[in-house]
């Protein structure tokens, strides 16, 4: 019988503690990973380092979900969707440099003042 995933040397379980500010509750998640890489290959903290790293991608991935709907879009051939997928990055970068925390919140506000887009490239005219 065939091995499930025959290139796993090694499966992770990572529990992470996080506490709601607001509630004070303390909530318990456990997530697993796989990996090829040997114990021998790769410390633990080398293991978290890239399971950081990919919930980085990844949260990246949800924000431009969420706030351009781009799961929806209905760019799908050539390379548009690269294209689209770049100015998407790069509207959200250029709104992360001028000191918006809250990337939503900028998408709406360029959204509803498209005359203020060009502070985004040259802040402060």
């Amino acid at each position: 019988m065939p091995k499930p995933f025959p290139h796993a040397d090694h499966a992770l379980q990572i529990v992470r503690r996080r506490r709601d500010v607001r509630t004070g509750r303390t909530s318990i998640d456990r997530v697993y990973a796989l990996t090829d890489l040997t114990m021998h290959q790769a410390t633990p903290a080398h293991l978290a380092e890239h399971v950081r790293e990919h919930w980085g991608v990844e949260a990246m991935h949800d924000v431009r979900d969420v706030t351009f709907g781009e799961d929806a879009s209905k760019i799908h051939t050539g390379s548009a969707p690269r294209v689209m997928a770049s100015l998407r990055n790069t509207a959200l970068g250029l709104a992360d440099l001028v000191g918006w925390t809250n990337l939503a919140a900028a998408v709406d506000h360029y959204r509803s003042h498209p005359d203020h887009t060009l502070d985004l490239i040259h802040p402060g005219t």
